[in-house]
């Protein structure tokens, strides 16, 4: 039934269509998604996953996770609590430690890290990749052309900077919801 509304909605009523998906092989990758300049992403995120059949998780404060009615529909939409703000707790092993314990585990991540325009990309989606041993599927949402495509599956080298310079450049050119805070 979701699957249903979600169809209609997104692809009939809103006009979004989706190009290729993540393999059915693929159990545990970190998904980048970019360009991040909206609160729409989420949304076109959440539609997307039961189009695709897609089971992800992301990451929340876990401050979101205090009031249990929000906890669970967080949770229940993939929501993973982490603790950002206790210099004793090692973001990267958190999840990488979550990575082990399932035996699917989809983490999407925006690698600008905000809403806002950067100059550099936050570097957590390529450390847990590689601390997980796990690909990174490469996700863009153009908003002019009203196009979420999974562009590739990509294993990290271990080189972050030649690795992040690659990923990045796949977005150059995406507009997202405002094209003046995307990638260039």
């Amino acid at each position: 039934m979701i699957k249903f509304f979600a169809k209609l909605i997104f692809l009939r009523i809103l006009g979004w269509k989706i190009i290729g998906s993540i393999s059915e092989k693929t159990k545990k990758c970190v998904i980048v998604v970019a360009p991040h300049t909206s609160y729409w992403d989420f949304f076109i995120g959440i539609a997307v996953r039961p189009i695709k059949n897609l089971r992800s998780s992301f990451l929340v404060k876990k401050e979101v996770f205090k009031y249990s009615l929000v906890a669970w529909a967080v949770k229940g939409m993939g929501g993973i609590a982490v603790d950002r703000g206790n210099k004793n707790s090692n973001l990267i092993e958190q999840v990488v430690k979550v990575f082990n314990e399932r035996e699917v585990m989809r983490l999407a991540i925006t690698p600008e890290g905000t809403r806002s325009k950067v100059g550099e990309w936050k570097t957590g989606f390529y450390r847990i990749a590689i601390a997980a041993k796990v690909p990174i599927v490469i996700v863009s949402f153009n908003f002019a052309k009203k196009e979420v495509k999974f562009v590739e599956e990509f294993i990290p080298t271990g080189n972050l900077k030649e690795d992040i310079a690659y990923v990045r450049s796949r977005y150059i050119g995406i507009p997202g919801k405002h094209p003046e805070l995307g990638v260039d």
